[in-house]
């Protein structure tokens, strides 16, 4: 994963205070000029809670001994962490102003301390543990870039072992780099050639560090005119919108910091919109309580809408695991449910204030602040914290004293679903040991490596989270393990029924037209189930049950598996026949999301026993119906004309 710059550096340090300051170049408490500090992109830094720091001493204790955690992270000095690019999950610590490590969660290896040479620093008079001591003549090749070689190793501590975060100290204890060990401690010792250890941090450089101690409420007091500009111009945006699109509103809740922020800027402008909440039934319970907790405080009212009980775990039987790269969840559990609750409470359309960040993602950065899409037809969503980074958003937070999601104290820097694909290694290591849900997921990953003849490896890495791994990941895994990861691109599944082939064959029909298109489908259609359907593609000429088949204006379906659409031109034809296939995978593998029939202004679309059905006299042939659906996108379909 690659460093990607989504927005600007907001983070800086007065210090003279020791306290980190939000875009001032001056020091709001005492005038002095405030320093950048430099992060690795995405820059989106945020506060580390009491589970964080305990984390992150714990690792230091274990690599540097016992102390060395405190002299990193001393009691009652704020703490900032930093997610950057990784394998899986990697934070920078920040305390004084001074970046003094990162913690990394490697595969098959776990949590792992990354000591800089400000950490290291502070373990002076602490390290007992971790450490090799170098030759004094060494030490100027070290701060040279180069690797310490076995030949310059006076000692090291005997528990040392290759692979392990190392500190090099001269005999005289003084600290001269930081690094990865590269053989065993003896074999540093015993051998005349080889890397003992490959140098991390080796260039000398100023201690950076503060008696000064701080709290998170100094923080936000320091950051006060920060916050108020950054609130004043939210609500500025959000009666703004109001005003320009004319249609009632509601705050989009997901039980998360971002959309708590968005839900008290709302409060902050005076409004008191109702609050709209999708369970998709994946929530942790934790969350699901803290929203009504929020709506109850507020006095605001709720709008709940539930995903089917089915929705993800029914679901799972026709689509599989989902991944990073294939999340048909999202489809059938929150955006369907989000459908079916606009269109049950505004018909006529409705205005989402929602917690998007462009901190968050490339695709969230590249999205205006207002915006449309077209899987929850009916909704405008606009975000008031666009442009905010995360410190923004929790100084507000706390500056407000709202109590939010207790998920963020046990180490999770996102609240989601508590299987979401999107989630790392790390974050799965924590649900696994606090969430008592997170075993039914287990159980089916169990499952369904067993019927698919997978290895303990896909569950284990998590390989299950990609239809097939990156080359990365592979190589990683491979590493770990010693063994090849498998091909994991074909998945067993009830809607794996075959491509569709498309023959086109040019000339003219005896209806005159002038291409005929063919395609053969690998299995029978339903054509009993897909007949009222078809009225969506014009006017149904003939439905044959003897002979099973249904004529319609310019397609025809044969019940023995095959399609053919004509038209004057071939992009007609061809158009035709995507729409005709489309119907074929609507009507037989409906996963019940409702996103049709939430387009179907004409309400000739409805949903029955969590499958979608049409009232045919209502069908208009307007072909609103048409647009994104989970089981065209996501079942095992192929057809060619998709993709001409």
């Amino acid at each position: 994963m690659g460093a990607i710059r989504l927005g600007k550096n907001h983070l800086r340090w007065c210090y003279n205070c020791n306290l980190p300051i939000l875009e001032s170049e001056k020091c709001p408490v005492c005038g002095n000029t405030t320093v950048e500090i430099e992060l690795t992109p995405p820059a989106d830094a945020r506060p580390a809670f009491e589970s964080d720091i305990k984390r992150i001493r714990a690792l230091a204790d274990s690599e540097f001994g016992e102390g060395a955690g405190k002299a990193i992270l001393p009691d009652n000095h704020v703490v900032i962490l930093s997610k950057c690019p990784a394998l899986d999950r990697m934070d920078e610590v920040l305390v004084d102003g001074s970046t003094v490590a990162s913690i990394r969660f490697d595969i098959g290896k776990g949590w792992v301390l990354i000591s800089r040479l400000q950490g290291a620093m502070r373990l002076e008079g602490h390290l007992s543990k971790g450490y090799v001591v170098c030759d004094p003549g060494a030490v100027k090749f070290i701060q040279e870039s180069k690797n310490l070689m076995a030949p310059g190793v006076i000692d090291a501590h005997p528990d040392i072992k290759d692979g392990d975060e190392v500190i090099i100290i001269t005999p005289d204890k003084k600290i001269i780099a930081t690094g990865l060990a590269k053989m065993s401690a003896a074999d540093m010792i015993a051998n005349d050639r080889g890397v003992a250890v490959k140098t991390r941090w080796y260039k000398p450089e100023e201690f950076i560090g503060s008696d000064i101690e701080h709290t998170w409420d100094d923080v936000v007091k320091a950051n006060i005119s920060v916050i108020e500009k950054r609130v004043a111009e939210a609500v500025g945006f959000i009666k703004n919108t109001i005003e320009k699109n004319k249609l009632p509103a509601v705050v989009s809740f997901s039980g998360g910091k971002d959309s708590l922020a968005t839900l008290l800027l709302t409060l902050d402008a005076g409004l008191k919109l109702p609050v709209m909440f999708v369970d998709t039934g994946l929530e942790f319970n934790e969350t699901v309580e803290h929203v009504h907790d929020v709506v109850k405080r507020h006095d605001l009212q709720l709008i709940e809408e539930k995903a089917p009980v089915d929705a993800f775990f029914g679901n799972l039987v026709y689509f599989g695991p989902p991944a990073k790269d294939f999340r048909w969840c999202c489809k059938t559990n929150k955006l369907g449910p989000t459908v079916h609750v606009i269109t049950e409470n505004f018909p006529d359309g409705v205005l989402s204030f929602i917690g998007q960040r462009k901190y968050e993602s490339e695709a969230r950065n590249a999205k205006p602040r207002v915006w449309k899409n077209p899987w929850t037809p009916g909704q405008i969503g606009a975000s008031p914290i666009q442009n905010w980074c995360a410190l923004h958003v929790w100084l507000y937070i706390f500056y407000k004293n709202e109590p939010f999601n207790v998920w963020y104290t046990k180490g999770l820097d996102r609240i989601g679903c508590f299987l979401c694909p999107a989630s790392d290694l790390a974050e799965f290591d924590i649900v696994a040991n606090e969430s008592d849900r997170y075993g039914q997921w287990d159980k089916f990953l169990n499952e369904y490596m067993k019927d698919n003849n997978l290895p303990p490896e896909w569950k284990k890495y998590g390989l299950w989270r990609w239809k097939n791994a990156p080359q990365s990941i592979r190589e990683e895994v491979k590493r770990v393990t010693g063994k090849d990861v498998p091909e994991l691109t074909k998945r067993k599944t009830n809607l794996d029924k075959g491509p569709v082939s498309i023959k086109i064959q040019e000339g003219y029909s005896p209806c005159t037209m002038g291409y005929s298109i063919e395609a053969a489908l690998s299995r029978p259609i339903d054509t009993k189930r897909l007949k009222p359907f078809t009225h969506a593609l014009g006017w149904v000429i003939e439905y044959n049950e003897e002979d099973d088949y249904i004529e319609a204006d310019y397609v025809t379906f044969y019940g023995a598996g095959s399609i053919i659409s004509k038209a004057f031109v071939e992009r007609d034809a061809r158009q035709h026949m995507d729409e005709a296939f489309q119907l074929v995978v609507r009507s037989e593998q409906c996963v019940g999301c409702g996103l049709c029939a939430a387009r179907c202004k004409p309400g000739a679309l409805y949903m029955k026993d969590g499958k979608v059905e049409i009232y045919e006299e209502k069908c208009i042939f307007c072909k609103d119906c048409y647009g994104p659906c989970p089981a065209v996108k996501f079942g095992n379909n192929d057809s060619e004309a998709f993709d001409q």
